[in-house]
C-alpha cells in the first residue's frame, strides 16, 4: 500500500552535520525545498545549499537565545495537519504542508558527570523542539516520513518511486522515531540521576533497591560453555571503549566461543596492569603461565615456558603491539585458540594468518577500567558486589618477618600479587624473575593449593629457591609455609588476618623466608 502524498517540502533541524550536506543534495535532486532552523541553514547556505531559514517562513524569529525557534503554529501545523480533513485549516492560515522530517538531537548518552560543564549549561543543550517535531511526525505517519537515522535516510532515498513510500515503510520509521525519543529522554534521565547520586557519597549509591540492565547483542558465538549449549555475546548499549573484550574486534579466525571470550576478558584485564612489555596465558578459567620482560619475545616465551602443557589450546594477552618475532615464535611453539593484544604489526598479521583457525582479536588503547559493580548470576538472582580494582597500595604493606625482601623479592612479589588476583581460589602461585613458575589454583584447601604448586614445578623441572610465593588469603595454619619452604620459596605475599598470623609469622622467620602483609584479599570464585 501507498501514501498518495507527494514530497515537496522537507524541515532538517539537526545537531550530527556529518551526513547533512549528502542529505540535502539528494533532496534538492529530488525537486524538494529545504526548510530549517537557524544553526542548520547556515551551515547549508555556507555551502551553497539553498534553503529557507525557519524564522523567515515563520515570520518570526529565533527567541530567548535559541530556546524556542521551531515551535510555531506554521511548523508544528505543517507536521501534523491530516491532509485531507485539516486541509482547508491549513489554507486559511497559509500552512505549508510539511512531507518530511529530519531531526537528530544533541548526544546526551556522550555526556560525562565529571567534566567541566556546569548542569546549567547542559540544560542548555536540552533539545525541546527536536522531539516535538520528532513526535509530530511520527504521529501523523500517514501524511509525513520521520527520520532519525542516516542509515534510514539511504535506505529510503534509494528505493523511492515516483515520490511516493509505502505505508507499511512509513510505519516503520514512525517506530524508529519513537525508539528515538525514548531512548533520548532516558539518556536524560540517567544524566540527572547521576548528576544527583554524585553529590552524594558514593558508598551509598553502590548497591540501588532496584538493577535495571540493558544491553545489546553484539554477536552470536560458535558455542557455550559445551558444545550443545548456544550463546551469544551482549554489550552495554551505547558502550564502545577500547581495551576491552566488550570493546574489541575480530580481525581473523573463526567463530569466537564462550569460553574463548571468558578466557579472553581474564587474560587481558590481567596483563593490563602491566606497563613494560608482558604476556598472560589463560586456560580454563586460569593464567597458566604470564610473564614481564624487557621485549615481548622474551614476556611470551618465558610465560610459555612456565607451563608449556597448559598453554596448549590457551588465549594469548599481549599489552604492547605483537611485533614480527612474537608472531613468528608463537606459530613455532604452540596451538593457540585466541590471541588477543591492543595493536598488531601488519606483518605479523601475516605470519599469524597462516594458520587459518587463530582467533586474533584488536583491543585498543587500554584505559583505565572504571567498572565500580560486579555481577554473578544465580538461579533467580543476582549477585552484586563492588568491584576489587588494581590498586596495590605498597604504602600500606606491613613487612612481618626478621627479613626483609630484597629488592628482586620484592619486585617477584608485586608481580606475583598483580596475577594471583585472577587465580581461582584457593590460589597460590610462584614466580622469579617477574615470570611465574607454578600456580595451584582452585583447590578447597590452602595446602592442597600449594601441594598442587609444589607438584608443577618439580614435574617440569624447575628450580624455585629464591622465588616468591603468592597467596590470595591468609594462611590458616603454618603448613603451607612449610610446604613452600620445602621447595626453596624465600618470600612470601599475603593478605594476612589469620588468627594464628603470629604463628605463620614464626614458621616463616625459622625458615629465614621474608613475608610481606598486603592486608588485602583477593578470592575469585
Amino acid at each position: 500500500m501507498s501514501s498518495n502524498t507527494i514530497l515537496k517540502n522537507a524541515l532538517i533541524s539537526v545537531s550530527d552535520k556529518k551526513h547533512l550536506l549528502e542529505m540535502s543534495q539528494i533532496l534538492l535532486e529530488k525537486k524538494i525545498n529545504l526548510l530549517s532552523t537557524g544553526g542548520t541553514a547556515k551551515y547549508l547556505i555556507n555551502h551553497n545549499i539553498p534553503v529557507t531559514e525557519i524564522s523567515k517562513y515563520t515570520n518570526f524569529p529565533e527567541i530567548m537565545d535559541g530556546r524556542v525557534k521551531t515551535m510555531h503554529p506554521k511548523i508544528i501545523g505543517g507536521i501534523l495537519g491530516r491532509r485531507k480533513k485539516d486541509k482547508n485549516t491549513m489554507k486559511l492560515y497559509n500552512i505549508l504542508p510539511i512531507d518530511i522530517v529530519i531531526v537528530n538531537f544533541y548526544p546526551f548518552h556522550k555526556i560525562n558527570i565529571q567534566n567541566q560543564s556546569t548542569t546549567e549549561e547542559i540544560i542548555e543543550n536540552i533539545d525541546i523542539g527536536g522531539p516535538t517535531l520528532v513526535r509530530s511526525a511520527a504521529k501523523n505517519y500517514k501524511d509525513v516520513i520521520i527520520i532519525v537515522n542516516f542509515s534510514d535516510f539511504k535506505l529510503i532515498f534509494n528505493s523511492i518511486e515516483n515520490n511516493h513510500i509505502s505505508i507499511e515503510t512509513r510505519l516503520y520509521l514512525a517506530s524508529q522515531a519513537f525508539s528515538y525519543t525514548s531512548k533520548y529522554e532516558k539518556n536524560i534521565k540517567k544524566y540527572f540521576i547521576n548528576k544527583t547520586q554524585s553529590n552524594i557519597s558514593q558508598k551509598n549509591n553502590l548497591f540501588p533497591d532496584k538493577i535495571k540492565l540493558k544491553f545489546i547483542k553484539k554477536q552470536n558465538l560458535r558455542y557455550g560453555e559445551n558444545q550443545h549449549q548456544k550463546s551469544a555475546l551482549y554489550i552495554k548499549e551505547n558502550f564502545s571503549e577500547p581495551g576491552t573484550i566488550s570493546g574489541s574486534y575480530q580481525i581473523h579466525g573463526k567463530q569466537l566461543s564462550y569460553n574463548n571470550i571468558s578466557d579472553a576478558d581474564i587474560a587481558l584485564e590481567c596483563v593490563k596492569q602491566f606497563s613494560t612489555p608482558a604476556c598472560v596465558i589463560v586456560k580454563h578459567g586460569n593464567p597458566c603461565g604470564a610473564s614481564e620482560n624487557i621485549s615481548l619475545l622474551k614476556a611470551y616465551i618465558s610465560a610459555y615456558k612456565a607451563d608449556p602443557i597448559s598453554a596448549f589450546g590457551g588465549i594469548i594477552a599481549f599489552n604492547v603491539i605483537i611485533d614480527v618475532q612474537t608472531a613468528q615464535e608463537i606459530i613455532l611453539r604452540q596451538f593457540v585458540e585466541v590471541i588477543i593484544a591492543p595493536e598488531i604489526h601488519h606483518l605479523s598479521l601475516e605470519i599469524l594468518k597462516k594458520k587459518k583457525n587463530i582467533r586474533i582479536l584488536i583491543s585498543g588503547k587500554f584505559k583505565k577500567n572504571n567498572e565500580k559493580i560486579d555481577f554473578k548470576k544465580i538461579t533467580n538472582g543476582l549477585l552484586v558486589q563492588e568491584n576489587d580494582d588494581n590498586t596495590i597500595e605498597i604504602e600500606k604493606f606491613n613487612f612481618v618477618t626478621k627479613r626483609l625482601p630484597n629488592d628482586q623479592e620484592f619486585k617477584d612479589a608485586i608481580f606475583c600479587w598483580k596475577i594471583v588476583k585472577y587465580v581461582k581460589s584457593n590460589a597460590i602461585l610462584y614466580g622469579l624473575n617477574r615470570t611465574t613458575i607454578s600456580i595451584g589454583a582452585g583447590q578447597t584447601s590452602r595446602v592442597d593449593a600449594t601441594q598442587l604448586a609444589n607438584f608443577k614445578a618439580k614435574d617440569r623441572g624447575f628450580d624455585i629457591q629464591g622465588a616468591t610465593m603468592a597467596s590470595d588469603a591468609f594462611f590458616p595454619f603454618k603448613d603451607g609455609i612449610e610446604k613452600a619452604a620445602s621447595i626453596g620459596i624465600s618470600c612470601i605475599i599475603q593478605p594476612g588476618g589469620s588468627i594464628r598470623d603470629q604463628e605463620v609469622i614464626e614458621c616463616a622467620n625459622q625458615y629465614n623466608i621474608a613475608m610481606i602483609f598486603t592486608y588485602k584479599r583477593h578470592f575469585k570464585h
